[in-house]
């Protein structure tokens, strides 16, 4: 495939950013955020809770910990408690992985001319992955504002029963806007997966460099999860507030004016820590969930364009 792309460069055509739209990328980005949100949805739950607690509704549970949390839960509301909200999230982390990689892995290669084995510099991964990130929010905000409030249903007190009843009762009570509730601090978290790709390409240049191999090759399991680990944690580390925000703008039991007031609020009732909290159980579950979802994704897409590209030769 490559050998043609350069045959028509050399012809003087052009490469259209729409010839470079993969469904690989997709199947291989959904199946690795499916992956990880079946096998480490409990930890969402958890993070999600521990998140919109702001100290002032006496009807929000409170925990002592991860430990505490995912012990009293499982009390309280049993096995189905640890996976309210599972639906929602794994179509929206199926569906948000899947657009994701295959928005940046297309316009990537529109931007390297369909040279796979081009290198970019940090700032270009930073730009592409920015925009992939912001299509894909746009797509899939009305997925995590479901699951949000699917998880949030606590005290045996449920006011939805899944996630279609969901979406009509919040078009019921909000209109076509009550999808789009937290999108704001979401536009701001599009940097948290730019930050995380272009650290991730970045090492992975690196380590290309570094061993005179060419950006395409394969790296082993423990590259790719050391790679998705540490760009993880210096996206998380570097961004974590606007998940707080946008969960509490998303939260059924609390109503704010909007993004100006729920900031101000959490800034004078909690002072910073009240926009990390639940950072510690956000960081043990994305890590992990992070190296699962990118080893799948890596594993899979090369198996997948590999055989694509031995069906063209045949």
């Amino acid at each position: 495939m490559a050998s043609v792309i350069k045959q028509r460069q050399a012809l003087g055509e052009q490469v259209s950013l729409f010839s470079q739209v993969k469904l690989e990328h997709l199947v291989a980005g959904i199946s690795g955020g499916v992956s990880s949100t079946l096998i480490l949805h409990p930890l969402d739950i958890i993070k999600i809770r521990f998140a919109v607690n702001d100290g002032r509704m006496h009807a929000a549970p409170r925990y002592n910990g991860i430990a505490n949390a995912f012990l009293t839960i499982y009390r309280q509301e049993g096995f189905r408690g640890l996976y309210q909200g599972v639906t929602p999230n794994v179509w929206g982390a199926g569906a948000s992985w899947g657009l994701y990689f295959m928005f940046y892995g297309s316009l990537k290669n529109w931007v390297k001319k369909g040279d796979a084995s081009a290198n970019l510099s940090a700032g270009t991964h930073l730009a592409l992955a920015s925009a992939a990130g912001f299509t894909t929010l746009l797509i899939t905000n009305p997925l995590w504002v479901v699951k949000t409030r699917l998880c949030l249903q606590y005290g045996g007190i449920k006011k939805y029963n899944g996630m279609i009843d969901c979406l009509v009762k919040i078009y019921q009570a909000d209109g076509f806007r009550g999808y789009y509730k937290g999108l704001v601090p979401g536009i701001f978290g599009v940097s948290h997966g730019a930050v995380q790709f272009m650290v991730y390409e970045e090492m992975k240049k690196a380590h290309s460099k570094y061993y005179s191999q060419p950006i395409t090759a394969k790296l082993s399991t423990i590259e790719y999860l050391t790679f998705a680990a540490i760009s993880k944690l210096i996206a998380a580390a570097t961004t974590y507030p606007y998940q707080v925000i946008r969960a509490r703008l998303q939260n059924q039991h609390y109503s704010y004016t909007g993004l100006g007031e729920c900031v101000k609020l959490t800034w004078t009732h909690e002072g910073w820590r009240g926009f990390y909290k639940g950072l510690g159980t956000n960081l043990v579950r994305v890590v992990p969930a992070t190296a699962i979802t990118f080893v799948t994704y890596e594993n899979v897409s090369h198996w997948l364009l590999k055989h694509s590209e031995n069906k063209l030769r045949s």
